[in-house]
């Protein structure tokens, strides 16, 4: 297809997809970039240049495709996410993305949200590992070794609800009092409404991403992460759907908790996924103090967001934490910090956690040794105290480099590993 003002490299391969939505990946992947606001300016750039080594020194070839989102896209189009980055995005398959910001009266409650809904990108998947040598606030960050399947289009990002004040949201407030007979359930004065609706269609194919990865990657346990002892229909049917999918579809491969300890005596058969569920206020306090004792998660959106949060926190934050939104054959990897543009433009930030999401988008690609070289890469260049500000400032001893020093640093290492 054609695109308006964005330009398609003359060399590289478009990735294509089967009718199971598995990627065909070629040696030499046309892949979308979106530097991103902010401090995407200085991430994105840093991102690339390690990529794009890891990828030269395992024998493949990224040809970069840049499209626009936010200011770049409001400098260049006018609007905000313009057609082009969106068929790019869905016609090309894998993509990486830094921070966006949306500003306010844009149209958009979030423009990485928007993205997510016009791609129905339904998962999204945030791995949580400990990187040698990075400071964190727990004593044994290295336990953390979990991986957050959480629901990208339904719950509060549905986006149902009426400002209070405005006849919309009087109108719910007589149905839900006069018609459902809720009638002394709302304290008087202003109320601000909204709905979080769950369905099965959403939660199941979530699941189903969850212990398909735990099988693949052969993790132990996929854990169902909801409220369901309050919200007994929507997050209390987030957990039965989801023992559904587990129970039905799986057969021997997989044997929920309940069953485990009624039949086995709490003992598993050799490669099954054990799948169980957590209050999702128990399970923040569960991952800090039994870490190492849970593999995948799966949740409803608030609640991911709650608990990939508090995850990142333990390996030392949200500037070294990874991520990608994925649906229907398509990969969007991208960041989960800000685009705190205060520091725009100056050189110093951390690209850690843009670079790892591009770890993520090269295993998609099924490219494990550039995604490997990539990991280690960077890891060596921590624990050798060769950090950006950051770090540098709760260390001892360190080297201090600026943002592109420290994404020349990591390709030299992962020239060196190759």
């Amino acid at each position: 297809m054609g695109f308006d003002k964005v330009e398609v490299p003359d060399q590289g391969t478009k990735v294509e997809v089967t009718d199971d939505d598995e990627l065909v990946v070629p040696d030499d992947p046309i892949i979308p970039i979106i530097h991103g606001d902010g401090i995407g300016t200085d991430v994105g750039p840093a991102a690339q240049k390690v990529l794009e080594a890891a990828a030269e020194e395992t024998g493949h070839e990224i040809n970069w495709m840049r499209v626009y989102a936010g200011e770049s896209a409001r400098e260049m189009y006018g609007e905000n996410l313009p057609d082009d980055t969106v068929e790019a995005i869905r016609e090309y398959r894998v993509a990486i993305k830094g921070p966006l910001t949306t500003p306010v009266g844009s149209g958009f409650r979030s423009l990485n949200v928007a993205l997510r809904k016009k791609l129905d990108l339904y998962t999204n998947v945030r791995p949580t590992y400990y990187i040698d040598g990075v400071p964190s606030p727990v004593k044994h960050p290295e336990k953390m070794d979990m991986v957050s399947f959480r629901e990208n289009t339904e719950d509060v990002y549905a986006g149902i609800e009426w400002e209070a004040g405005t006849d919309e949201v009087q109108k719910v407030r007589e149905f839900i009092e006069k018609e459902m007979g809720f009638d002394e359930t709302i304290h008087d004065g202003p109320v601000g409404i909204g709905i979080k609706p769950i369905t099965e269609f959403g939660t199941k194919r979530l699941v189903r991403n969850a212990i398909d990865y735990a099988l693949e990657n052969d993790r132990d346990s996929v854990t169902l992460v909801h409220k369901g002892n309050i919200m007994k229909f929507t997050e209390g049917q987030f957990r039965d759907w989801g023992y559904e999918v587990a129970e039905e579809e799986y057969g021997d491969e997989v044997i929920t908790e309940d069953t485990l300890w009624e039949e086995r005596d709490g003992e598993a058969p050799d490669d099954a996924v054990v799948v169980n569920d957590r209050i999702a206020d128990n399970m923040l306090q569960q991952i800090l103090t039994r870490t190492d004792q849970y593999d995948v998660l799966a949740m409803p959106n608030l609640n991911g967001d709650y608990l990939s949060d508090a995850c990142g926190a333990q390996i030392g934050g949200l500037g070294i934490a990874p991520g990608a939104n994925m649906g229907y054959g398509r990969v969007l990897a991208e960041p989960v910090h800000g685009s705190a543009p205060k520091y725009a433009g100056q050189d110093k930030v951390n690209p850690s956690a843009m670079i790892l999401s591009g770890r993520i988008m090269l295993e998609q690609l099924g490219w494990d040794d550039a995604a490997d070289l990539v990991h280690d890469a960077l890891e060596e260049t921590v624990s050798a105290k060769k950090v950006t500000y950051d770090i540098h400032r709760q260390i001892e001893g360190g080297e201090k480099l600026a943002t592109s020093e420290f994404a020349n640093e990591i390709v030299e290492n992962i020239r060196s590993l190759a």
